[in-house]
């Protein structure tokens, strides 16, 4: 099957579109913007839609009469963790204004119900087959120490790292067995849940560091792993596992920025503009398949997945396990979203597709010529109040608010935990021509913008600083 040819790939979305058989379609519960283009290509297969929404979110919504929206109270939550965690909780336990609107929306019980990765699927909702989750095995896996097993399973080279009980004197020693020049990272279980946005991860430089990340972790987790500061280029590689095997994509970096005098790690957006060297590039798509491999050998894993870590001047170096269609993955499927996300669909629930690996690996030389990036701001505990958005002038420093249209459009919106904010589409985020592919194997990760030598992508400020 010749995925490159844009006509193969019309054809077998309208197949995989079948599924849905023009019927009624629920989707969520979720952000409202998150489901605008999925309302929309429903629509085009004659699917009538209904939408639980958590929020409005940032970007635009579908106008009124594309579906029919069912507003959700959600509780105002502390981290972007929490607000996650509660997504499944909400599907499976609705209120009954909502299961009611359901009922009158789908009286028959024959929607298809669309849902996000952050609802299981084991189970169905309201009598109604769930698609698009993932099953309750599937997350379990997304926690930080037992990726460390896969690694190991898989003969995957790692960083240095224990992993302890959130206990004083075992954390003091395993830190100061561990740690870098520039200290120590901590992260904690999933005894509570799945966790992510950084949320549950700690720089650790000194004691008093030390003291505050054991009496948050003594809290939420039973035992952390403890591994040196990796210094690199933090990134994402992202694999699909098929009945034929795992097909492997392309690095995409994740701009993860230091802030020194608190400690935090600020997640600021993901790029497909920068490209490792091939060696280094060859390697983190052998480990993705490796890895995709042995889930499906062990776990019967199907679909998306993707090994966050840090490109080293030793390597590519794994930090975490996303068991899931992750943003990075988001990101490259932008080449041809339906597609991707029905692929998706289809493998997690076992269902035929026709795919092969080579099909979709002949999709990355593609994925390669359209690049993307999409810088990001998290407010975690601030509402900002209303939901805006406006396009920004970059003069190379600073990001301004512009009078037109510039290419860079800041969207942003309140959020159950705070707000979100993306530039997209983001012209700024390009590489300036001609820049040369980098041959180093260690970049800095301490500035947001770096010389064309390097490689990287020429990343303006977070959004936040544009707000």
């Amino acid at each position: 099957m010749d995925l490159t040819d844009p006509a193969v790939r019309c054809d077998l979305v309208g197949r995989l579109a079948g599924l849905y058989a023009g019927g009624p379609v629920i989707l969520g519960p979720g952000v409202l913007a998150a489901f605008t283009s999925k309302v929309a290509e429903l629509r085009g297969h004659g699917c009538r839609v209904l939408v639980l929404s958590t929020a409005r979110g940032a970007g635009p919504v579908p106008a009124p009469d594309e579906c029919t929206v069912v507003e959700l109270e959600t509780p105002v939550t502390r981290l972007v963790t929490d607000e996650l965690r509660l997504i499944d909780h909400l599907a499976h336990h609705l209120p009954e204004h909502a299961v009611a609107a359901i009922e009158r929306f789908d009286p028959a019980g024959e929607a298809v119900w669309n849902a996000g990765h952050f609802v299981t699927s084991d189970e169905p909702i309201l009598g109604r087959r769930v698609m698009g989750g993932r099953p309750a095995a599937y997350l379990r896996m997304e926690d930080k120490l037992f990726a460390e097993e896969v690694w190991a399973a898989c003969n995957v080279p790692t960083a240095p790292h224990r992993v302890v009980p959130v206990e004083e004197v075992a954390l003091a020693e395993a830190t100061s067995a561990l740690a870098g020049p520039l200290g120590a990272v901590w992260t904690g279980d999933t005894r509570d849940g799945f966790h992510g946005a950084g949320n549950y991860v700690r720089w650790v430089l000194d004691q008093e560091d030390r003291a505050i990340a054991q009496s948050f972790f003594a809290l939420h987790c039973d035992r952390v792993r403890v591994m040196p500061f990796l210094d690199g280029v933090p990134c994402s590689i992202h694999g699909f596992a098929l009945p034929d095997g795992t097909a492997a994509l392309r690095p995409v970096e994740i701009v993860v920025l230091r802030k020194v005098g608190s400690r935090e790690f600020v997640y600021g957006g993901l790029s497909s503009y920068w490209d490792p060297p091939d060696a280094d590039r060859a390697e983190m798509r052998d480990v993705a398949r490796r890895v995709g491999r042995w889930l499906q050998a062990e776990h019967d894993y199907r679909g998306a997945f993707g090994i966050d870590g840090v490109l080293t001047a030793d390597g590519f170096r794994p930090t975490e396990l996303n068991t899931r269609m992750a943003a990075g993955a988001e990101l490259l499927a932008a080449l041809d979203s339906e597609l991707v996300h029905l692929l998706q669909v289809h493998l997690v629930a076992g269902l035929d597709t026709g795919v092969t690996v080579p099909d979709l690996e002949a999709l990355v030389p593609l994925m390669d010529a359209e690049r993307n990036g999409r810088p990001v701001a998290i407010g975690q505990g601030t509402s900002l109040g209303t939901s805006d958005d406006y396009d920004l002038d970059w003069d190379g420093t600073t990001l301004t608010r512009a009078a037109g249209t510039t290419g860079n459009t800041l969207v942003l919106a309140d959020t159950p935990s705070g707000f979100f904010s993306k530039i997209s589409p983001c012209a700024a985020s390009a590489p300036a021509t001609g820049w040369p592919r980098s041959t180093r194997r260690c970049w800095p990760t301490s500035t947001v913008s770096t010389t064309p030598a390097s490689g990287r992508s020429r990343w303006p400020p977070t959004c936040a600083e544009a707000l």
